[in-house]
């Protein structure tokens, strides 16, 4: 059983500072105390009682992008039961296992702490509501398959189709705060993930990371696709941050 997720924001060492910065922002979060061998690693603590659901790692090679941490009782027969399902171990410590999904997309699965309270919305200056609550893993296509496969296996949570036929989602029970979607590229490449936030009104949430440091990038059916100031891609969804559900406008096809 899943008992709590982590999404975690990876990007590169020289602009992790900026980074930071940047998600703490706009997730009204505090950073805390850097861990690992060269401090790479940082929790965004949430201010109050909620638990932490986002993490940061600053990567020494490559962009960066976003991975998904999975906390459950017991990592390492949980583990045992992805690498049953296709996963490929990496990296094994005591509490921590590092896999490979079949499709090339690296997560964690950590040793559940008891979290249970799920962070509340972020108000923007104007009031404007926003949640971190998603990491969405971008599948080539001829891996996708296998990935829905796998995760839907692997997590036992509900598949259901989403807004448009590349989309796939795994929602989560009530108590686990970040969600899965698997969308499927148009073209073959390798596997990754970013972020998505949802959003009580994504071109005002726009406006304020703007202000921020982060920069448009495109807009999509009922999101935006966004970069941030460490260079790193990530979408603001039109999923409604109290539910994580799609809100449909009047007129409005699909979504």
């Amino acid at each position: 059983m899943i008992r709590w997720a982590y999404a975690f924001v990876d990007r590169p060492r020289d602009a992790f500072p900026r980074a930071c910065a940047f998600w703490t922002a706009v997730t009204g979060t505090r950073l805390s105390a850097p861990r690992g061998p060269d401090g790479e690693f940082v929790t965004l603590l949430p201010h109050g009682p909620a638990d932490a659901c986002l993490k940061a790692q600053a990567v020494a090679a490559g962009p960066g992008g976003a991975h998904i941490d999975l906390a459950v009782d017991d990592p390492a027969a949980t583990a045992e039961e992805a690498r049953r399902l296709g996963a490929a171990p990496l990296h094994t410590e005591p509490g921590l296992e590092v896999l490979r999904s079949p499709g090339g997309q690296s997560f964690c699965l950590v040793a559940w702490a008891g979290e249970a309270s799920r962070p509340a919305p972020t108000a923007a200056p104007d009031g404007t509501l926003s949640l971190l609550d998603q990491v969405c893993l971008d599948v080539p296509p001829e891996a996708y398959d296998a990935e829905a496969a796998f995760w839907a296996a692997l997590t036992a949570w509900r598949p259901v189709p989403g807004s448009r036929p590349e989309f796939l989602d795994l929602e989560p029970p009530a108590h686990v705060p970040v969600r899965l979607l698997l969308q499927r590229l148009d073209t073959p490449g390798p596997a990754g993930a970013h972020l998505d936030l949802s959003c009580a009104d994504p071109d005002a949430v726009r406006a304020w990371h703007q202000g921020l440091g982060a920069t448009f990038v495109s807009r999509g059916a009922h999101w935006l696709v966004m970069r941030d100031p460490a260079g790193g891609v990530y979408c603001l969804t039109g999923r409604d941050p109290r539910t994580g559900r799609v809100r449909r406008r009047a007129g409005a096809a699909g979504g």
